[in-house]
């Protein structure tokens, strides 16, 4: 890492703290109990959901297509976000006074590499849902090399994002620039990343909009040529989807975008000193709640998690039942049921996308 040279980094953590009003107290409050309280059962949680993830799409051959890929790429990220948060946990509070100004820039440049990877393969999931719904397919035919080059991007954002402080963009020698909620960070490289990330959040509202448009017209086109009922349930398992994914993206890291916003702005009036702490673990929990909203909604993701918790020994039988709902109309015969259970066919139709 490369750090400026000034005679400002010979000071202690402290000295930035006091000088920007954030004093650290030797003595344990009650927010920092709080923090730590509610921060580190969300971590285990978050480490063990995610964990589970990864795990169910290793061992089931199922799910190796490239949405798959991808939402095992973000459960590794939300997992990351975990570790690093759980870090930052035993390093806040009365702790934050024996870190070093190198140690300071690592704790808070894991948090911005996982946040950011979390954020960023949000967005590479909702673009590959829009290509693989507007060419009406199961799954996306991008090959398994532009998905490891896709996965290989995000880590590179993310690790950029985290490293741009450290790298130089900080007020350790401008400290007249410095920040009350990060005391080391620029008040710009704030306004700068909290703008990203908006951004992020505008492109995910607009093209899920876009995609529930396109699939309503397209259910009234084909509602008057069907009697099956498929049109109508795939609007309704969209707009549920929809409504999750941005519900829990605006509810979880709206405050800590505006609180962000507010101190990069210098509002000396919004006091963001009492609410920054619990903006952070409200942000942590949407690497809880991905994992909730894009693979518990799956039917083989769940069978998957019940032989891995409950029957590991058993081996996984190579073809469960279909799960979601399709774009096209099912064709009548056999019971799903008895086609789920006996059928051993490798034509069996593969599992849906968890987003769709």
């Amino acid at each position: 890492m490369v750090f400026n040279s000034c005679e400002a980094f010979d000071n202690p953590v402290s000295y930035f703290y006091n000088r920007t009003g954030k004093p650290i107290s030797p003595n344990w409050r009650t927010h920092d109990f709080v923090v730590v309280g509610l921060g580190l059962p969300i971590c285990v949680f978050i480490i063990l959901a995610n964990m589970l993830v990864i795990a169910a799409i290793i061992v089931n051959r199922k799910f190796h297509f490239p949405i798959y890929y991808l939402l095992g790429n973000m459960a590794a990220a939300d997992l990351f976000a975990g570790i690093s948060y759980s870090y930052l946990v035993f390093h806040t509070g009365p702790w934050t006074i024996n870190l070093t100004i190198k140690e300071w820039f690592v704790r808070g440049a894991l948090i911005n590499m996982s946040l950011t990877a979390s954020v960023v393969n949000l967005l590479a999931v909702a673009v590959e849902r829009h290509q693989t719904i507007f060419t009406m397919q199961l799954h996306t035919t991008m090959t398994r090399w532009r998905v490891v080059m896709l996965i290989v991007t995000i880590w590179v954002v993310a690790v950029v994002m985290g490293l741009v402080p450290t790298m130089g963009w900080n007020c350790v020698c401008d400290q007249l620039g410095c920040s009350t909620v990060a005391p080391l960070y620029s008040r710009s490289f704030l306004v700068f990343w909290a703008i990203l990330n908006l951004m992020a959040f505008f492109i995910m509202v607009a093209v899920y909009t876009h995609i529930f448009i396109y699939v309503r017209r397209r259910s009234q086109v084909m509602s008057p040529h069907t009697d099956q009922p498929s049109n109508n349930q795939t609007v309704i398992s969209l707009m549920k989807t929809m409504s999750m994914i941005l519900g829990a993206f605006v509810i979880c890291w709206t405050p800590g975008l505006v609180i962000l916003l507010l101190d990069g702005l210098k509002c000396i009036e919004c006091h963001v000193l009492k609410y920054e702490k619990y903006c952070l673990v409200l942000a942590e929990c949407n690497s809880l709640v991905n994992p909730i909203i894009y693979s518990f909604r799956d039917e083989d993701m769940r069978t998957t998690y019940k032989r891995i918790l409950c029957f590991p020994w058993r081996r996984m039988r190579p073809h469960e039942g279909p799960s979601g709902i399709r774009f096209e109309p099912v064709k009548t015969g056999a019971p799903p049921e008895k086609n789920s259970q006996n059928s051993s066919s490798p034509e069996a139709a593969p599992p849906q996308s968890p987003l769709s």
